[in-house]
């Protein structure tokens, strides 16, 4: 950066003083309203517009898939099935995930407390960057929050169109917050293909971890300290208040097939007949809707047939694979999150 706001001096941006407000905004004003609906006027009075490949904040950064000083240098990375991974390869990633857990992001902040009717409760704290991409998540659960009544029939990240789109530029952001953090242009988040499988084949020490007789994750797993950011925290009325306190937030645990609702992962099957729905979304847009593939795709919806309502595909990996995982809120508190999702996007 040169030193200049938003880069204008080099030619990467310009300073616009808010956005335009609209009616539907000044409506908002009268009663309150979530805090996500009117990003990004709700928090701040000047944003950033970046000019060609340079994004970010500050428009400090590139866009994704770009590198280089003037972001002009494309590169494309690619995501591997993680048992195709080499031993060094899924080291590294295991370290870089570790390195991402105990680093704090020098660029972004949580919302950490909150009753969510009233704006002057909210306050910020640093995290580490993999907590940031777990707080995200969390956050775009929450049920929204219009004209002081919550509307749970759906949420910023599922139960609608935004499912697929939502997600993939999640682990866009973490992977591309890791390439930064290790200086390693080459990294991607490997993928977990559950197709197929009779169990979780990679719920090993060697590889995502073994679980112990209460469903905690073994003490020698990559991720037997880890905690989750927000644990126990899904009151829809505020954002979590123990997102800084070590003690409040529960270990990784995980109880494969132990949940009778779901008693074994997706088949070959059951992926080739979601992707024949060629309609990407139907009315009305939600967990109801009928032959819909991102309502089959998300796991709403019989893949056979269209029509009958149930559990199936990206669903039921969450709820096979049990403990943080099944609890979809704080879910990407679990590496393994990683891996389901990046074979969602797959």
């Amino acid at each position: 950066m040169d030193g200049s706001p938003c880069g204008s001096r080099s030619g990467r941006g310009q300073c616009r003083n808010g956005v335009v407000f609209t009616p539907l905004a000044a409506s908002r004003a009268r009663q309150f309203y979530d805090d996500r609906l009117d990003w990004p006027r709700f928090y701040y009075d000047r944003t950033c517009q970046c000019f060609g490949n340079y994004s970010g904040y500050n428009c400090g950064r590139c866009k994704y898939g770009y590198y280089g000083d003037k972001c002009d240098r494309k590169k494309t990375v690619v995501r591997k099935e993680i048992r195709q991974l080499s031993f060094l390869e899924r080291k590294r990633f295991f370290s870089y995930l570790a390195l991402a857990k105990t680093t704090k992001s020098s660029d972004f902040v949580i919302l950490s407390t909150g009753d969510r009717h009233h704006q002057d409760t909210y306050r910020f704290m640093d995290a580490s960057i993999y907590d940031i991409f777990a707080w995200i998540h969390y956050y775009s659960m929450k049920p929204i929050l219009l004209n002081g009544t919550f509307d749970f029939s759906r949420n910023y990240a599922h139960q609608g169109p935004a499912f697929p789109g939502w997600h993939r530029l999640g682990l866009v952001f973490l992977e591309t917050e890791i390439q930064r953090l290790t200086g390693d242009e080459d990294f991607a988040i490997p993928y977990y293909d559950w197709r197929g499988e009779k169990n979780c084949s990679i719920c090993t020490n060697e590889f995502i971890g073994a679980s112990n007789a209460q469903g905690f994750l073994d003490d020698d797993s990559h991720f037997a300290s880890w905690k989750s950011i927000c644990s126990g925290f899904s009151y829809p009325d505020a954002y979590c208040q123990t997102a800084g306190d070590e003690c409040q937030m529960e270990k990784l645990h995980r109880k494969p097939g132990s949940d009778p609702r779901v008693k074994s992962l997706p088949t070959f099957k059951d992926v080739e007949d979601t992707l024949k729905w060629k309609d990407f979304d139907r009315f009305p847009y939600n967990a109801s809707a009928l032959r819909s593939f991102r309502n089959a795709f998300e796991g709403f919806l019989r893949p056979s047939d269209g029509t009958t309502l149930e559990r199936n595909m990206h669903n039921s990996v969450h709820i096979y694979l049990g403990g943080t995982m099944a609890q979809v809120p704080i879910s990407s508190n679990d590496p393994i999150f990683l891996l389901h999702h990046g074979f969602i996007d797959k």
